[in-house]
């Protein structure tokens, strides 16, 4: 599976013990898939490479902002997003929107912390 970024723009930046992604949608192979459930897994599941390439996982992720076409898509995107973060709660932000790119049916960007170790003591300096 493949998100590359469709536009000009990285898929996560660091910026000190954060790590900053870039809005993902539901694309599979670089191709939207079909109908809101799977957008969301895909999208949620493009955010889980994105994190991983920044040796960081969802339970790392301190908030999410969530876009949808449709505020009447809250309940299953909601579902889906439990299903991927598991009982870990990120403080969110869900907003309705007039389009996505692609024809996305959501959208979702994560700040991820990553404390800053302390190499002399080998531990997280907060």
């Amino acid at each position: 599976m493949s998100a590359d970024p469709i536009g000009p723009y990285s898929p996560w930046v660091e910026a000190g013990e954060w790590v900053v992604t870039s809005g993902q949608i539901g694309l599979v192979d670089n191709v939207m898939v079909d109908g809101l459930g799977p957008q969301c897994d895909a999208a949620l599941a493009n955010l889980g490479l994105r994190l991983a390439e920044a040796g960081l996982k969802p339970t790392d992720v301190m908030k999410t902002t969530v876009f949808m076409v449709s505020m009447d898509d809250y309940g299953v995107i909601n579902e889906h997003y439990v299903a991927f973060f598991g009982a870990h709660r990120p403080a969110r932000s869900a907003v309705a929107v007039s389009a996505l790119p692609a024809g996305a049916l959501m959208e979702i960007e994560a700040w991820a912390y990553r404390p800053v170790v302390d190499s002399e003591r080998q531990e997280a300096v907060l």
